[in-house]
């Protein structure tokens, strides 16, 4: 086992927005069956356990979850984020009040699993592609109001980050060439318009699915041609084409069985969107037990 990557989680602030708008979800009018079954002085123990291969993401997030259900809750972290683990693993250990630790249960378990099943498939394609010089990209094909937390999974399983928004970078897509083109603007005319008007600075990405429209990218001088939905020998030509004069982009279709092939193409990036449209959730459990009958009580109160 061990570190894939050191990638850094969001600011706090960003987390603790997504983590009280899941709280809200979950506990915005409490827990019934907690509330009405478990002595609210009863401690127990509780253990979060990987159930199978995968690399941890989340764990983060999962103690913000339990301190904002309780402050008065302990958390022991076994392994950091980014961690390689095996099966039946402790992962985190929580005590304090059992309903408190009841509560958070399923919200941390969620934000465990999805994003740990990322993390785990991003490395995945990175180990598909070790051999060669290229990297995996992500996409902005995030759950709404989790991209953050999901594009820093996909870094903690080795991957990078594509765009985290329309602002952060020119990509001119098939759809604005088409609006474009009703405008009788081609793609070295848009990549040169692009290029005029971009904050210093800027790459200027685009699009192409044809020779030809390699041609006119480069002819507008664009910094990255991505070519869409490509066989590796047309990748091929492609790059014999643009001989560095351009960073090469490709995307679309890519899986674990064809990413090697498209990796021997020798492209700069390969940007994959089931990373985190598509990525499988991993198998994690909380396993619990009492051990005493007196905790202090300070507990956080949820907006009504």
């Amino acid at each position: 086992m061990g570190a894939t990557t050191l990638a850094s989680p969001p600011p706090l602030s960003s987390m603790q927005h997504i983590i009280n708008a899941a709280l809200e979800e979950d506990l915005a009018y409490g827990d019934l069956t907690s509330t009405l079954l478990i002595p609210p002085t009863l401690l127990a123990r509780a253990d979060i356990i990987a159930k199978g291969h995968m690399i941890v993401a989340g764990i983060a997030v999962a103690r913000e979850v339990f301190q904002a259900v309780d402050s008065t809750i302990a958390l022991t972290t076994h392994f950091g984020d980014g961690t390689s683990v095996c099966p039946s693993t402790a992962i985190l250990t929580i005590k304090g009040k059992a309903q408190s630790i009841l509560q958070g249960e399923r919200i941390a378990l969620n934000f465990l699993q999805r994003l740990s099943g990322i993390s785990t498939l991003t490395h995945q394609f990175c180990e598909a592609v070790r051999d060669y010089q290229v990297a995996i990209v992500d996409t902005r094909k995030t759950t709404p109001g989790l991209r953050a937390l999901e594009k820093w999974a996909v870094r903690l399983g080795g991957g990078n980050n594509h765009r985290f928004s329309l602002h952060d970078g020119i990509l001119i897509k098939d759809n604005h060439l088409m609006v474009l083109k009703s405008q009788r603007m081609n793609i070295t005319q848009a990549c040169l318009r692009a290029r005029k008007q971009a904050p210093h600075g800027l790459r200027i990405c685009v699009e192409v699915e044809t020779v030809a429209q390699v041609r006119q990218a480069l002819k507008g001088k664009a910094d990255v041609i991505l070519l869409d939905n490509m066989t590796p020998e047309q990748v091929r030509q492609a790059i014999g084409i643009i001989q560095r004069q351009a960073l090469v982009e490709v995307s679309g279709g890519m899986t674990l069985d064809n990413i090697r092939d498209m990796a021997k193409a020798k492209p700069d990036f390969i940007s994959i969107g089931s990373l985190t449209h598509s990525a499988p959730s991993m198998d994690l459990s909380m396993d619990i037990a009492p051990f005493q009958t007196k905790a202090r009580t300070q507990k956080r109160q949820l907006r009504p």
